[in-house]
């Protein structure tokens, strides 16, 4: 008998498993997949940290997350400084003046800003009510053509014009020379990958790879006391009301003989006529000098049955399909829900650890 049965073993549930262990309580992982880490699964190639499912770059405000993150691994100053690449054009992400000076010559804010607006205006949207319109009316037509439609056709695997306006509330326009990606104070990625994290985490439970839960539970029902569910809610209800919508990936990875093959850890493409969304070459995360690289071509893709869910459609119609899950949730006992499939929303990493400690608390 265990205190908890924890399924999946991503990041919210083997923090969770961390924070019950330390306090005594006695846990059990069963993991569908071959490896510990979720999507933050890191593995070594040619002496380079390969991020398998995607690039993960750690990031917070809060001082009390950062110190915690600390204490499994040693961070580095990684700063993400994504590029995009039109038509044979690089600009820089976020939109800044590097973005705006290269797309209008333009070197003062008030005249990025002038230069925006009156595009905007030109457009006479008052009511944006799909998300081309809602994008065009936040950037104008320049920002909009060359670094926002194709990149969101291909990531939603549909037209702009056939998206809702609520996607996308607000683009991140800065008018600044600052090329950083993300706002939070603290920023970086784990020197020796994610795994090793994982792993400290997982210290003092008992953890079952390559086994499904609802296989599992038919032949161990009575194995722990309460079950924290990190899979996708609507399986777990046996897709009573139907099945939630997501976003998937496939990513094509290879070695390559040479030094530097992009001289970025992330560059965007944003036509629609490039499959492929964004190109990952592993060894800039922790700048690295090994004399062969690896790259990730990451491909969005449909999600179905049997594919990895990446990132839930949070439209309307799945939000309150969703919410019928949630009401069922609710009423459950000894189950509790967590993580992004299991609670149906994105989650940053440090979210994700925020809200797996403060669940931990409350079972407390």
């Amino acid at each position: 008998m265990y205190d908890y049965l924890i399924v999946g073993a991503g990041l919210f549930g083997t923090v969770f498993a961390y924070e019950m262990t330390r306090r005594g309580k006695k846990c059990i992982i069963v993991e569908k997949r071959k490896h510990i880490g979720g999507n933050i699964y890191t593995h070594e190639q040619s002496g380079i940290q390969v991020h398998q499912y995607g690039a993960h770059i750690f990031h917070t405000s809060r001082k009390d997350i950062w110190d915690y993150v600390n204490q499994f691994a040693s961070f580095n100053h990684f700063v993400n400084s994504p590029i995009a690449v039109y038509q044979d054009q690089i600009y820089n992400l976020p939109f800044n003046m590097n973005t705006f000076s290269k797309m209008w010559g333009v070197l003062t804010p008030a005249e990025a800003q002038a230069k925006i607006q009156e595009q905007v205006e030109s457009l006479h949207i008052t009511e944006p009510k799909n998300l081309e319109e809602q994008a065009l009316s936040l950037v104008g037509r320049d920002v909009y053509e060359k670094l926002v439609k194709g990149y969101t056709e291909k990531q939603w695997g549909r037209a702009c014009k056939d998206l809702p306006a609520f996607i996308i509330k607000r683009l991140p326009v800065r008018f600044v020379y600052d090329n950083n990606y993300f706002d939070d104070r603290y920023q970086g990625i784990p020197v020796g990958g994610y795994t090793q994290i994982v792993e400290k985490l997982l210290e003092g439970s008992d953890v079952l790879l390559e086994t499904d839960y609802f296989q599992f539970i038919k032949e161990n029902l009575d194995i722990a006391k309460h079950t924290l569910f990190t899979g996708m809610i609507d399986e777990f209800y046996q897709y009573r009301f139907g099945a939630l919508a997501y976003r998937s990936l496939r990513f094509e990875t290879e070695e390559l003989a040479m030094k530097n093959y992009q001289g970025c850890a992330v560059v965007n493409y944003t036509e629609r006529e490039v499959p492929y969304t964004r190109i990952i070459e592993h060894k800039h995360f922790e700048f690295g000098t090994q004399p062969t690289t690896i790259i990730t071509r990451e491909y969005p893709a449909e999600w179905h049955s049997g594919a990895e869910p990446y990132y839930p459609v949070n439209d309307t119609s799945n939000n309150s399909l969703y919410q019928k899950y949630a009401t069922l949730a609710a009423q459950e006992k000894n189950v509790t829900f967590g993580g992004r499939l299991g609670q149906y929303q994105y989650y940053d990493m440090d979210k994700v650890i925020a809200a797996s400690l403060e669940l931990a608390n409350k079972q407390l």
